[in-house]
């Protein structure tokens, strides 16, 4: 068992319903966000739930990238070593390229993919020194192909992360070290992200779909579309589809 799990992003949306799920599972927890007073909330609702989990807070702005490393050390000072990172936090702010939105679109760019890679960083370094743990991107099914609008820039940062996840997978391969590595490309799940997104087909409620994130995790799936239906059939659709039919999800 990945006794102790790092979550980043842990204030709001998926990554707090890990955090519930995976305490239920009896998994100790640092959580981290720039909101301390949300991860406040958190971490009283777990504990009362789950008296025996050990709950740590740090407060963390992913895109301070000299912050990301010290924050991951303190974790692993004080639980002794971290068996789990999971690489969560991320935004979706943005639009059409070419439409004044440039500022959101770096903001996203940097946030999803230079800050996942500040993350990636830090948890490898203490995995080798280590000698064991499990690395967890979480991506998004937009990371196969290209998306209009809104969707332009986080689908590219999504894409680079997969990209990025398994480039460290084959180096972990390669290197015999005994370090898992996996990504989770959610589809549409219910969350702050897309909490003002109404109508749209195969939205799943946080509860179920996370749980679905959770098991996937847990099993250290190398890649894993969730919930597996239907999301494993529309992937495989995706990848083939002509880019007229595939941005109609965008």
């Amino acid at each position: 068992m990945r006794k102790t799990i790092i979550i980043t992003g842990a204030s709001s949306g998926l990554g707090a319903e890990m955090a519930r799920q995976f305490a239920a599972k009896g998994h100790d927890l640092g959580l981290c966000a720039r909101r301390t007073e949300r991860l406040e909330s958190l971490k009283s609702e777990i504990e009362a739930a789950h008296p025996d989990v050990k709950v740590v807070l740090k407060a963390l702005d992913v895109n301070d990238h000299d912050a990301v490393f010290s924050v991951f050390q303190d974790f692993r000072q004080t639980f002794g070593s971290l068996d789990r990172v999971i690489v969560n936090a991320g935004m979706g702010k943005g639009g059409s390229l070419g439409t004044g939105l440039f500022k959101h679109n770096k903001m996203t760019a940097e946030t999803n993919f230079i800050a996942a890679l500040a993350q990636c960083e830090a948890a490898l370094e203490i995995f080798r020194e280590q000698n064991h743990g499990h690395l967890v991107t979480i991506a998004s099914i937009s990371a196969l192909r290209g998306m209009p609008r809104a969707m332009t820039t986080y689908a590219a940062t999504k894409a680079a992360l997969l990209n990025l996840t398994e480039g460290i997978r084959a180096d972990m391969l390669r290197s015999g070290l005994p370090i898992a590595v996996s990504c989770i490309l959610p589809g549409f799940i219910r969350s702050e992200i897309n909490e003002k997104v109404k109508n749209t087909p195969f939205m799943c409620d946080t509860v179920p779909g996370v749980r679905s994130m959770v098991n996937a995790i847990d099993k250290e799936q190398a890649v894993a579309f969730v919930p597996g239906w239907p999301w494993r059939f529309i992937a495989f659709l995706m990848k083939r589809l002509p880019l007229k039919v595939v941005m109609k999800m965008g």
